[in-house]
Formats: structure tokens, sequence, C-alpha cells
């Protein structure tokens, strides 16, 4: 299989060292949706999607004006999920499947621009998002991005054990090699996405983690102002550190046979776009 690493939507919010760890705190900060395009014989699979392009079309409709105004979203055409496999010589109608991580607006997005894919995910994350129960499932999801009644491929918790995580295999329609991990906690229906590539597993940890340091062996470490939002977005404290930890083991025991990687880090990006060429 091979396996194009994307970015489907650049943000850049307030708070420059806060939240990249870099100097100068009165710049904005840069971050990015990491998605995974991956050639398959049974055609295109995308992991998460980025905003779409009717997030480009419309974004106060498709992201909503809170994400606007906290995220700062550079809403680029060039940069959708579409634009971008055209680019590749490939046709965006072969996106046959596509695994998420989570539904929030910037993983989720772009689900819209592919109505015949599959969409495979967890269903608590599926029943969050299009029932949700109170008033903070209601504004973390967009109904509008789920209006075209996406096919649906859900999983529970049951699977085989992968790297000592409890893993759902098979994904129905989808070779062995791509699994859905559990890694509940920024959601409470989150989780990775497993890939085993030529050079091995990378992993896609979605938002379980947002800064490449957290995952640092000798001296893990997240800039203040990441550290909080990952506290005020996180649907369930207990399990998300837990999940952490596991990361960090795995980083630590495995980093030879497995490539972690999260969602918005340019800097894990920009290395795995360096050992795939």
């Amino acid at each position: 299989m091979k396996v194009h690493h994307l970015n489907c939507g650049t943000m850049l919010p307030r708070g420059g060292s806060l939240l990249d760890g870099q100097p100068g705190l009165f710049r904005r900060a840069t971050l990015v949706c990491h998605c995974l395009l991956i050639e398959t014989t049974e055609g295109l699979v995308l992991v998460d999607t980025g905003f779409g392009t009717q997030g480009v079309a419309r974004p106060a409709e498709w992201l909503g004006r809170a994400f606007l105004a906290g995220i700062s979203p550079q809403t680029l055409a060039e940069e959708t999920a579409v634009a971008q496999i055209r680019a590749l010589g490939l046709d965006p109608a072969d996106v046959r499947h596509i695994v998420t991580t989570h539904l929030d607006v910037d993983h989720a997005g772009g689900l819209a621009d592919f109505p015949n894919a599959v969409v495979h995910l967890r269903t608590k994350e599926r029943d969050m998002a299009t029932s949700p129960g109170n008033l903070a499932e209601k504004n973390r999801y967009r109904a509008i991005q789920f209006q075209h009644r996406p096919l649906w491929s859900t999983y529970d918790e049951a699977g085989e054990e992968w790297f000592g995580f409890q893993a759902v295999r098979p994904l129905k329609g989808l070779p062995p090699e791509i699994l859905l991990v559990p890694l509940a906690g920024h959601t409470h229906g989150h989780s990775g996405v497993a890939v085993r590539s030529g050079d091995g597993w990378l992993l896609h940890a979605g938002d379980s983690y947002f800064f490449h340091g957290q995952l640092d062996p000798a001296h893990p470490h997240c800039p203040r102002g990441l550290t909080v939002f990952q506290a005020a977005m996180q649907m369930d404290r207990r399990a998300r550190l837990d999940n952490v930890a596991r990361l960090q083991e795995l980083a630590r025991e495995h980093q030879d046979q497995v490539s972690i990687f999260s969602a918005h880090s340019p800097v894990e990006l920009q290395a795995l776009r360096r050992v795939s060429q």
C-alpha cells in the first residue's frame, strides 16, 4: 500500500510559543490537519478529511463561527482532500472508504465530498455526533456536516490486541493492514488509526495528543497553551491521560516498529513526508 501524508487544513491561532513552543508570544502559531491517503487494491482510503470543500465555500456555516474566531483556519481550495487527490493524478471518486479518528469539524468536514465512501468509526462517536445527548455534544459537532447521510460502518470495543491496545479488526471491506484503535478521552468515541506499510506501522493518533514533544522518550513536554486546550476539549480526562501514557510507552519501547503522529503537529507531518519521499 502506498501512503500519502496530506495537510487538509492549516490553522493559525494566536498564541505563538504557548502553542508551538517556538520563540515569540505575540504571533500566530501554525497547526495542520494531518490526513492520510492510502492507495489499496480496493481503491483509495482516507484517514480523516480536514475542512472539505464546503469549509472553503461557506466556512462560517460549515465550520462554525466559534471555530473560525478561536482557531483562525485558512480555508484554501488547494488544501482540500479533493484537490490534493487530483494533484496526485488520482480520482476523488475512487475514495471507497474513510476511516475517522473522530467527528470534530476539522476532521469530518470533508465527509460530504465523498458521499459514496463508507465511513468507519466507533459506534459511540457516530451516536454522539448524530444524536447529541447534551449541550456540550451538540455544540461540539456540526450537524450540517452529516446531512448527506454518510454510509456509516460502526464498531464497538471488541477486537484483537495490537501492541497492548485493543484494536477493532478487521474493518469491513478494508485490508487487514488498516486498524481502528480505541483512544478515548478527547471524545468518548475517539480512535487512532494504525496502518501497516512497507516500512512498519503508522499510528495516526488523532487528537489524543497535540504536540510532538509529548511523546519525547527522555523528556515529555507540551507548551502551556496546548496543555490547557487539550484539557478544555477533553470529554474524559482519565481516559485521555491514560492513553497519552500508553502512547508514550509505545513510542519509547517500539519506536523501531511504529511511527506515531498526531493530527495537528506540523513537525510530525514534515518529518513523515521526508521519510515517505
